[in-house]
């Protein structure tokens, strides 16, 4: 038994309080017991795995896999539930694009049976989640492994900081890591990513977006059959909130009570939350009274107020109906929330103060006057602002579908840079080699 796995085993016995409170499945594929994947069929440049953590990171790779998936095989690994059924959505349906699969555990035996399993040529780990025992095993193996779409924040940079003997080796192990930002590639370069192998690539996140949807006729019914299914009146004002956190439905419930007391919104003025967590719903409908939840799939009676998006992948259809956006986990004591989709919908947005986690889109956006930060105590006034000027609101939504053209095309930088590393076919020390992988590759 390798020494990393007995560490493995006593953290997880000292914290299985907590991991015995939430529901987890599907153990044997999370112990490495993976269906086999055949040979690369013939005129395939190879196989490559992608690894996104959870929907975030799924939904990021919405443009790539299918670029990816014209030249080579692509395998979609996630780690949670949530994601697995996005992943599965998005990419294996009838013409399935990408293998979706279970990522192991970082136990020694995990990695090695998955990697027996699906044996790639090559891996891309979204934004990051570095693990020793897959990347030493990668490294056994003379698979490359790169950073795609990386961002570190800086309290992930602080916990990787204070221990970075231990952690450096696997950020100098990467065959490159394509940063989104000047500030992550600081960071990045600070554990040991070698400048020549820190590429300023961009966000996935603007690719993923898709500033046409309005066009798209599919959507567009997606969306009204959502609206119908829900009970949700298109002929009057409806707010979306967004990946909220605890206590934000209250606060936008509590706020528009009192802006429709003042006469500062119509009345009947609709409001829709969709909480980030699974486990938060019925405490978000606490938050919500007398809110329709979808989750029933029966619509509100006629005159409902209140409705709660409690299912997973119909938040863009949400917000496709909206007549403004607000973004959750801002408000509350939290790092935000994406703020790239909404904005690609053409709808006026707002966001808390506490955005430290999407500091790059966010920073775009307001320099293009897409969208307004503010406080928990300035929200009223400005929804009452942008409800009362719809001319306004769809000038707002404009620029924001502008700003996401201007940043999109980071899926292609990506997908260059992870094909050319099963074109070079040249590894050395578990990262390919400037002169063989990354050579020509112009982010």
């Amino acid at each position: 038994m390798h020494p990393r796995d007995l560490a493995y085993i006593l953290a997880g016995v000292a914290m299985s309080p907590v991991i015995l409170r939430k529901s987890r499945g599907d153990w044997p594929a999370r112990l490495g017991r993976t269906e086999a994947l055949g040979p690369v069929a013939p005129g395939r440049l190879g196989r490559v795995l992608l690894h996104a953590v959870s929907v975030g990171e799924v939904n990021a790779l919405r443009s790539l896999v299918p670029r990816l998936a014209r030249e080579a095989e692509v395998v979609v690994s996630v780690t949670t539930d949530t994601g697995i059924a996005r992943a599965r959505a998005l990419f294996a349906g009838d013409a399935p694009l990408a293998t979706v699969v279970r990522y192991p555990l970082d136990f020694s035996w995990s990695v090695r049976r998955f990697l027996d399993a699906v044996r790639p040529d090559a891996v891309g780990l979204v934004e990051l989640e570095l693990w020793p025992g897959f990347l030493d095993a990668c490294r056994a193996r003379s698979i490359p492994v790169g950073v795609i779409n990386g961002r570190l924040s800086e309290r992930s940079f602080r916990g990787y900081h204070r221990f970075r003997r231990v952690v450096s080796p696997m950020f100098r192990s990467l065959a490159f890591a394509g940063v989104q930002d000047e500030a992550y590639a600081e960071r990045f370069e600070a554990m040991g990513v070698k400048p020549t192998d820190c590429l300023l690539t961009g966000s996935m996140k603007w690719d993923a977006a898709d500033p046409d949807a309005a066009r798209n006729h599919a959507f567009v019914r997606t969306a009204a059959a959502l609206a119908e299914e829900l009970g949700i009146d298109r002929s009057r004002p409806l707010i979306v909130a967004g990946s909220t956190a605890e206590g934000e439905e209250k606060l936008l419930h509590e706020t528009l009570v009192s802006l429709e007391q003042s006469g500062r919104v119509v009345p009947g003025t609709q409001l829709a939350c969709a909480p980030r967590q699974t486990t938060r719903f019925d405490e978000a409908a606490a938050g919500l009274p007398g809110c329709v939840r979808r989750s029933a799939r029966t619509p509100g009676a006629p005159g409902s107020t209140r409705f709660l998006l409690d299912t997973i992948g119909e938040l863009r259809a949400l917000y496709a109906l909206a007549d403004v956006v607000v973004l959750g986990r801002s408000f509350a004591p939290l790092y935000g929330s994406d703020p790239i989709e909404p904005a690609a919908l053409g709808k006026a947005t707002l966001i808390g103060p506490n955005v430290k986690d999407f500091e790059h889109a966010v920073g775009a956006l307001e320099r293009g006057r897409a969208l307004r930060r503010v406080t928990r105590e300035a929200i009223g006034g400005e929804l009452a602002s942008i409800l009362s000027d719809p001319h306004g609101a769809r000038a707002m939504g404009e620029r924001g579908i502008a700003c996401v053209r201007d940043h999109q095309g980071a899926s292609e930088r990506h997908a260059e840079l992870l094909l050319s590393l099963l074109r070079a076919g040249s590894v050395a020390d578990g990262g390919a080699t400037r002169s063989g992988a990354l050579a020509g590759v112009t982010p």
